[in-house]
């Protein structure tokens, strides 16, 4: 079903009280015409209060929008740390994946969001060696997209502890490693070195 004008008005303007009175379980998840539910919305906005409200009515934290997008990937790979716990906390799924088949954490590690990476990396069950279509891991993308900064660095340190695989290589078969050395990123290269 699609969502009504006013409802997502509501949402974006942070109207609880319009919705208290008009939300019900047949058009919590109902979407608008970019196929965005009403917690996309609120996580397009970083509106965690807005979000909180929504999921705690069953808002579903998967339902994934026309770029495939869903509110749990798409807080991840933004760097909404509180959001990310809001859905895992509310039933965020690992095996719903973003346009390019993948998970919340390659997007985070990419765009060096470390604690949103440290979150997952400590979260069971999360599928950490995950690899795109592009061929890539999280791993992989944090040095390849990454700028070899402390974050970045960071990043890699905490994928490696959380248990990244350094010996899965890219489609040329490219490792982390060689990456990093082509980069001239030496710390991230001593740290792939000793793990």
């Amino acid at each position: 079903m699609k969502l009504g004008p006013e409802i997502e008005s509501a949402v974006k303007r942070g109207d609880t009280v319009y919705l208290e009175k008009n939300l019900n379980d047949s058009n919590i998840n109902e979407v608008n015409e970019q196929s965005q539910n009403l917690l996309m919305i609120a996580t397009y906005q970083n509106d965690y209060p807005m979000a909180a409200f929504l999921v705690k009515r069953g808002a579903d934290p998967n339902q994934q929008d026309e770029l495939l997008n869903s509110p749990f990937l798409y807080a991840a790979a933004s760097g909404y740390l509180d959001l990310v716990k809001l859905y895992l906390a509310y039933g965020a799924r690992f095996d719903v994946f973003n346009r390019f088949n993948g998970t919340a954490l390659i997007p985070a590690a990419e765009k060096g969001h470390v604690e949103v990476v440290r979150l997952l990396c400590h979260t069971k069950n999360f599928p950490i060696n995950h690899i795109n279509k592009l061929g890539w891991t999280a791993l992989l993308e944090a040095v390849v997209l990454g700028d070899g900064s402390k974050d970045y660095v960071d990043i890699v340190s905490i994928l490696l502890k959380g248990g990244a695989d350094k010996s899965i290589a890219d489609k040329d078969g490219v490792s982390a490693l060689d990456h990093a050395e082509e980069k001239g990123f030496s710390e991230i290269a001593e740290l792939l070195q000793m793990y």
